[in-house]
């Protein structure tokens, strides 16, 4: 796979960009589809994972936050993990990108497989509560309306056959199709078999930008992960070597749609903005 490099002084020196928000709108509607606990180079030869790639943005310097799952994923919609450091039971009582969302007005749903809905708050079958953070936030779960929009994973479909995705959306596979207890081959065919055809569908992708993300690695320290990004917006075959986290991702979706700051760690993040058509 041959991608162009583009290396920004922050990859270079480690800077954070703290100048005011982007005015450049890249993208209308974003998901963020997240895999589990592999590293990023098995990752990158699985050839889906490889095309997706291609075909977009590959953010080859990508790097999870903490060790083991959840505190990553109460960090890829806080700004912060909020002292979370395992995958038991959490309620996290804090500002998170529904809130600075709906301030501005822009519409949020979280797809989840094996997730039955009405608010549920435990584990079942291949679905878990630790990789799906929005029902672990204090002020969506215990409003009735927030939780309707975490749905299980089948809505996709109508929502996309009635023009009616979301600006922003999150997509949790269950553990077998994220790779937790499958392995990243499995995880692979089915991102392939899943979205394959979505990145066909010109109803879905029009103004989309698909991420996908893994939660962590498969070694404790270093905590490279495999992240890219397609859509309309996107240089194709494009690849940044700028060091990026999960904070980036949140600032570059607040930058977008000029959302106020989660005021945490997305705060002095480094946005994603160098694979953009127009930066």
């Amino acid at each position: 796979m041959k991608l162009k490099a583009i290396v920004s002084l922050a990859t270079v020196f480690g800077l954070y960009q703290t100048n005011a928000q982007a005015s450049t709108q890249h993208f209308h509607k974003i998901m963020t589809v997240v895999f589990e606990n592999t590293n990023y180079r098995p990752t990158i030869r699985q050839d889906f994972f490889a095309s997706f790639a291609a075909k977009g943005a590959l953010l080859s310097n990508f790097h999870a936050e903490a060790h083991p799952s959840q505190g990553n994923y109460i960090s890829m919609i806080t700004g912060s993990n909020y002292g979370v450091k395992d995958d038991g039971v959490t309620t996290v009582n804090a500002k998170n990108i529904v809130d600075i969302l709906e301030e501005k007005g822009l519409t949020w749903r979280v797809y989840v497989e094996g997730y039955p809905g009405n608010c549920f708050l435990g584990n079942t079958g291949s679905y878990v509560r630790k990789h799906n953070p929005f029902i672990s936030m204090a002020d969506i779960q215990s409003n009735p309306k927030r939780c309707a929009n975490i749905v299980n994973s089948d809505q996709l479909d109508d929502d996309i056959a009635n023009n009616q995705i979301a600006d922003y959306s999150f997509y949790v596979p269950d553990e077998e199709d994220d790779g937790h207890n499958t392995g990243v081959v499995f995880a692979n065919m089915w991102f392939k078999i899943k979205f394959g055809p979505l990145l066909r569908n010109a109803k879905f992708m029009k103004g989309m930008a698909v991420v996908a993300t893994f939660d962590e690695s498969s070694i404790f320290g270093f905590n490279q992960v495999y992240t890219a990004i397609v859509g309309e917006g996107v240089s194709p075959g494009s690849e940044s070597l700028t060091w990026y986290n999960h904070y980036s991702l949140l600032r570059m979706i607040e930058d977008n749609y000029s959302l106020n700051s989660l005021g945490k760690f997305d705060a002095e993040a480094t946005s994603v903005r160098d694979i953009w058509l127009n930066p």
